[in-house]
């Protein structure tokens, strides 16, 4: 496991820190779907996120239909969650 995944209690305040986002029913991961416009700002902000995703080395898992992104956050190496995952979260959320 690495120095940044969160703990039981780091995990227990995601609901408080990233209201819009849903934890996995296992604690694994958090959730996301966001609905856009069009296809356009759909894909564009997949590009930012992509161009932020690539600086960190931490890539989310996601889907895109049309206007809409479904994001999940999860860190492979940490078993779970980590900082980065909420550093990345935050970052979505900053876009929108």
């Amino acid at each position: 496991m690495t120095r940044d995944a969160l703990d039981t209690q780091g995990i227990d305040a995601l609901s408080r820190q990233l209201p819009e986002w849903q934890l996995d029913d296992d604690r694994s991961g958090i959730r996301r779907e966001i609905t856009f416009t069009d296809f356009n700002a759909a894909f564009g902000f997949m590009t930012r996120v992509a161009l932020k995703a690539e600086a960190m080395s931490h890539h989310p898992e996601w889907f895109n239909v049309y206007n809409k992104v479904q994001i999940r956050l999860s860190s492979h190496d940490a078993a779970g969650l980590s900082k980065r995952d909420v550093e990345l979260a935050r970052f979505i959320d900053a876009l929108l």
